[in-house]
């Protein structure tokens, strides 16, 4: 790999006989990963091979996913390297927690987290470019997780609305990412000498704003995919300078995961405490994490009441959900409800006035108000567990082939299956929604996300796992 002017003599100087390693790394092959979704009913894969587990987690493979698997369209996995999964694991928030991802596109650190808070406390995740928060909204949907708000904003605009609000704050933070260089060879086109300083400016700027939405006693994690000082130990040596009641916090290191280098910046011994993923040294691109604490307590911190949301839903809106709710989810009963114009959602508990906040999604998803009819979302059937849905039918893969196509299909024995809805599932888990109509199961697969499956979908036997 031709690697940009600077960036060998820049890392031969700072690594010194490690150097010649490192630079050969960026010639190997990338090691491709994924995490199994703990949040689904059924976790046993099915049509996604693995070689190994991630070293670090309970649930990280090393493998390669497809897109166009049951395994990735029912929200079971989420691709994502090894060395990224090290962060949220470094977070690891406790079920009950109000957490932020305050630069969360795509959503690998937000799934991982969600994973962690199983359904409970407060996720809030945030990316300030629209286009890539609909995609962070997007995965968000797919891995099932209830009790997220996504928004769209500058880190300046959310501080005074969640000021002294989260337990833990993540920043995986904008950098020069100089550890995609192997995965993303156009991340060098960006890059020169001075590049990691003008990202180390807005870094600063960013964490500005986090430290003032974390609460007394919370925990700020801190990540880049960079391996610039600049970027590292240098804006961790700023941090507990400029905020001297934060407090480095050790990480448990696995093996191949190296100290941070107090001497790449202004020699503070705490620094040590910080991690460095060198890809000569793990399975794994590159990464740095620090985790620190506020020392601060409640009375340090001046805070305003939030305000309650506005719940109010419209009486026919609220008809319509019910008329639906009571047949096909009786034992499914959201605490509160919302409305943006006509579609309908289940908002997490503990969510502060959403007015002036831009929300791309607001806990679950349920669905669409029609004229006289409600309509459930995707969203919906990949939040559920099965036993939550009325009328469950388990899809063959002949089926599923189909459904995911756009395809109605005729069910087998008919006289079996009542009209209705359906939770329709793959490998235990939802996949969508049907409507059955004597014995052809009108379909309700979203037409952007419909593809055709090229090949049979092998059924992973249980002694791979």
């Amino acid at each position: 790999m031709e690697l940009p002017i600077g960036f060998e003599a820049k890392y031969s100087k700072l690594l010194g006989d490690q150097a010649e390693a490192f630079l050969a790394s960026f010639d190997q092959p990338i090691i491709k990963a994924f995490r199994i979704n703990p949040l689904k009913a059924q976790q046993a894969l099915y049509d996604t091979p693995f070689v190994d587990k991630v070293a670090w987690g309970q649930w990280g493979r090393v493998g390669a996913v497809s897109g166009h698997s049951v395994d990735h369209t029912t929200g079971l996995i989420y691709s994502q390297e090894p060395s990224a999964q090290l962060v949220a694991e470094v977070a690891h928030p406790v079920p009950g927690d109000k957490v932020l991802d305050l630069a969360a596109a795509p959503g690998g650190k937000s799934t991982h987290l969600a994973s962690f808070l199983q359904g409970a406390g407060l996720l809030v995740s945030n990316e300030i470019f629209r286009k890539r928060a609909t995609i962070l909204s997007e995965n968000m949907e797919r891995f099932g997780v209830a009790n997220a708000l996504v928004t769209n904003h500058a880190p300046a605009d959310l501080s005074p609305r969640f000021a002294g609000f989260f337990d833990k704050i993540v920043l995986d933070a904008p950098c020069s990412g100089e550890g995609m260089f192997r995965k993303d060879p156009a991340a060098m086109q960006y890059w020169d000498v001075d590049y990691p300083a003008k990202c180390a400016d807005l870094q600063r700027e960013i964490l500005t704003e986090a430290v003032k939405m974390l609460k007394p006693g919370g925990e700020l994690t801190y990540s880049t995919c960079t391996f610039a000082p600049e970027e590292d130990e240098q804006m961790i040596a700023w941090l507990v300078n400029e905020y001297p009641w934060l407090t480095i916090m050790p990480i448990n290191k696995p093996a191949g995961v190296d100290d941070g280098r107090p001497d790449w910046a202004d020699g503070n011994p705490e620094l040590a405490k910080t991690a460095r993923l060198f890809p000569h040294h793990l399975a794994g691109e590159g990464h740095f994490i620090a985790k620190l604490v506020s020392t601060l307590t409640e009375d340090d911190v001046a805070t305003k009441p939030f305000k309650t949301p506005n719940t109010k839903v419209a009486k026919d809106a609220l008809e319509l959900w019910e008329a639906f709710r009571s047949v096909n989810l009786p034992t499914f009963q959201p605490t509160q409800l919302l409305s943006f114009g006509d579609q309908l959602y289940a908002p997490p508990a503990g969510i502060p006035d959403l007015k002036g906040i831009s929300v791309m999604r607001a806990g679950v998803h349920l669905g669409t108000l029609k004229k006289n009819r409600f309509e459930p979302s995707l969203a919906l059937a990949l939040a559920l567990h099965p036993d939550q849905f009325a009328r469950v039918y388990a899809l063959t893969d002949a089926e599923w082939a189909k459904y995911v196509h756009g395809d109605t299909f005729m069910v087998a024995d008919r006289t079996q299956w009542s009209n209705g809805w359906y939770l329709l599932t793959m490998n235990g888990n939802g996949t969508g929604f049907g409507k059955l109509v004597d014995g052809q199961m009108k379909n309700f697969y979203p037409k952007g996300l419909r593809f055709a499956v090229r090949e049979t979908n092998i059924h992973l036997e249980d002694d791979l796992y």
